[in-house]
Order: structure tokens, then C-alpha cells, then sequence
């Protein structure tokens, strides 16, 4: 009895110890790319690459961010979103405050007749970057079969804004990266791709295509010299995701841009973003039944405001 005690004091000490040595090391990892990741010279350049870095959805939120952080470290931005007038606003912008050359297409990237003409406008360039964040989602969360009653061709316009566009994307850019051996792609998903999050059905699959995708052309191109990093942030300030104030875990756009930029060449898939990191640990451990329940409330309220809209 004393020899069995004996052993299994001895195997609780040993999973105790293994245990521990796998916290430090998650831990060690996570201060080291989200703290020391530029300093340890560890991050990506990005400027290596190519002259011009091409960023879709580029006039508001995340996409905004991504286009100036990139010009600040002296990259050329191709600025594409839908609105000409807000595109030229912001290459005036960029280009007064950064001294980069800019160039801006007007696509809508709901409609899957655009490709030819990007690629027409993108020829000739020096492509290091491409960001792919443009980017549709719910108004609120609501079961899928009601979606179309107020939203026309719902299903269709969120795979071209969420899927097609980054799959089309880095078919226009992935030859001249592929020439010069060297190129950076980053696809913008979303916390919701890694799991199912009813109520957000047809957005949670859409983002989950970007994470594997990603993921799978992340080891396909690895060998030609070319990265693809899938970024998976849970919420930002912005019009998509219609949070306006920010917090610890709700960064403005520039500063979780900043921090994402960061892990390019250091993590292959990650929210972009230290306080997400844990976040997600924690959303981990949610039950199904409970995220069911925040969901079916936030439907409710968004109900309400739609009707009060309609009175």
C-alpha cells in the first residue's frame, strides 16, 4: 500500500511539474510575440517585399488602419472599397501625411464581375502586401433562414464579400509574388471562424473558409518564399462590428493594427491582438447553450431597434 501510495504521489508530481513547464511556456511565448516581437526583430519586413501593398475595404475600421500603418513604413497603398469619393478623401490623406504614392479602385466586392478590372488597375506594380479585409456581417444575430426578408441576395453577397474576394485576391497578386519569391499576404477573418456561433451561421462559415483556406495556402507557398497570415480578431471599434467605444478587449483599429502587424512572420494564424489572445482561452470554456443564449438576446434587442425604425 505504501509502495502504491509512494508511486502515485510521484506521478501527480510529475504531470504537476509537466503541467506547469507547458504554462511557462505558453506564457514565455506570449509576452515574446506580443511584447518582444519587434524589438527581438522578430517581425516580418514588410517593405522587403515589394513597393506597394494593395489593402480591400480600406476607407473605414480595420482596413483603414491596416492602409496607413502600412504607408507609415514607407510602402505605396492601392486603397480599394466601394465609395470613390471616400477612396480619394483618404489617398490625399495618406499621401500628405506619409509621402507614398497611392492608388484607389472602386470595387464593390458584392458583385463577382469586378476581378478583371482589379487586375487591369494592379498590373505593373511592385506588389509586396496584399491585406484582404473587406468584409460583410450581420446587423444582429438572427436565424439564418430569415435573413433573406430584409436582406436581398443575403447568402450571395456575404460569400462574394467574405469567400471570393479572398480567394480572387491573391490569384491577381500570387504570380508576381511567386516570380520574385518573396510576398505577404494577410487575410482579415474573424473569432467567429474558429467555431460555430449560431445566430451567425452564414458568417461564422464564411470566416471559417478564410482561416482554412489561409492555413492550407500558409505550408502550399511556404517553399516560394511567400507568407499568408490569417488574422481572427474578436471585436474592434468599427462600423462592422458597430462597437464605438474601446476597451482593454475592444481596441481601436490603430491599435490592434499595430499589434497585428507586429506577429506578421511570427504567428501564421492569431487574433492579432494580446488581449484577444486570452479572450479567446476564455470563450473556449463557454458552452454552446450559453453563447445560444447571448445570442438569442441580442436578438431580441435588435428586433426592437429595427421595429422602432419601421414605426
Amino acid at each position: 500500500m505504501g509502495d502504491s501510495a509512494e508511486l502515485f504521489r510521484l506521478i501527480g508530481a510529475g504531470v504537476t511539474a509537466f503541467v506547469a513547464f507547458k504554462v511557462a511556456i505558453s506564457f514565455f511565448r506570449f509576452i515574446a510575440k506580443h511584447f518582444l516581437a519587434g524589438t527581438l526583430g522578430l517581425s516580418a519586413n514588410l517593405k522587403s517585399a515589394g513597393a506597394w501593398a494593395v489593402v480591400t475595404g480600406s476607407t473605414d475600421g480595420i482596413g483603414k488602419a491596416y492602409a496607413e500603418q502600412l504607408a507609415a513604413k514607407g510602402l505605396n497603398v492601392v486603397l480599394i472599397s466601394r465609395t470613390q469619393s471616400k477612396l480619394e478623401d483618404m489617398a490625399k490623406d495618406v499621401e500628405s501625411r506619409y509621402s507614398v504614392q497611392t492608388k484607389v479602385i472602386a470595387a464593390d466586392f458584392s458583385s463577382e464581375d469586378i476581378y478583371d478590372t482589379i487586375k487591369t488597375q494592379l498590373a505593373g506594380l511592385d506588389i509586396g502586401v496584399l491585406v484582404n479585409n473587406v468584409g460583410m456581417a450581420y446587423d444582429f444575430p438572427d436565424y439564418f433562414g430569415d435573413q433573406e426578408d430584409f436582406y436581398p441576395d443575403f447568402s450571395r453577397r456575404m460569400i462574394h464579400m467574405n469567400c471570393s474576394s479572398v480567394a480572387k485576391m491573391p490569384e491577381i497578386v500570387l504570380p508576381g509574388m511567386s516570380a520574385k519569391r518573396k510576398g505577404f499576404i494577410i487575410n482579415i477573418g474573424s473569432s467567429a471562424g474558429s467555431g460555430p456561433v449560431p445566430l451567425m451561421s452564414m458568417y461564422s462559415g464564411t470566416k471559417a473558409f478564410v482561416e482554412m483556406f489561409t492555413r492550407s495556402c500558409t505550408h502550399e507557398y511556404a517553399s516560394k518564399g511567400i507568407t499568408f497570415q490569417h488574422v481572427k480578431p474578436f471585436f474592434v471599434t468599427s462600423k462592422l462590428s458597430k462597437m464605438r467605444k474601446s476597451s482593454t478587449f475592444v481596441p481601436n483599429p490603430t491599435t490592434f493594427v499595430r499589434n497585428a502587424l507586429a506577429l506578421v512572420g511570427v504567428d501564421h494564424t492569431t487574433t492579432g491582438y494580446w488581449a484577444h489572445d486570452i479572450q479567446e482561452c476564455v470563450m473556449a470554456l463557454v458552452p454552446m447553450a450559453a453563447t445560444l443564449k447571448l445570442m438569442q438576446s441580442a436578438r431580441g434587442k435588435g428586433l426592437k431597434k429595427r421595429a422602432s425604425k419601421t414605426e
